[in-house]
């Protein structure tokens, strides 16, 4: 069975409960690394400049204590592989509806299961609602 490795569960142990429990129960399905939990202001801003946010500190959902927001990926990661990750967070939208955890994923924003009217694609940010 997978499991989180070191960075993985750190990153997870900056998100809130729910994103918590969430994904330690993906991670028993699908082998998967959470690559950001909570940012801090400079690491926010970093990751504005660099396009890989498109807020400034402190409004995005990775800004609070505990964090609102992660960014995970199947494992092994393959960023060009959006196929996997859409796949990836297909199962992950199954698992929190059954547990009763309201998040949106950075794939279909409006939450209208078409992934086609997105205009922003941060396929792997998933955040509470």
């Amino acid at each position: 069975m997978p499991k989180f490795g070191d960075r993985s569960t750190q990153n997870l142990s900056q998100a809130h409960p729910d994103l918590q429990k969430l994904f330690n129960r993906v991670i028993q399905l699908f082998d998967c690394s959470v690559i950001c939990g909570h940012r801090n202001q400079a690491d926010q801003e970093a990751a504005f400049h660099s396009g890989a946010s498109t807020k400034h500190w402190p409004d995005s959902k990775h800004n609070s204590i505990p964090s609102l927001a992660v960014d995970v990926v199947p494992s092994p990661i393959e960023w060009e592989d959006t196929n996997r990750m859409r796949y990836f967070a297909g199962m992950v939208m199954g698992v929190a509806a059954e547990m009763g955890v309201k998040i949106r994923w950075g794939g279909d924003w409006n939450g209208n299961t078409d992934l086609k009217d997105q205009k922003l694609h941060d396929l792997p940010h998933f955040e509470i609602m």
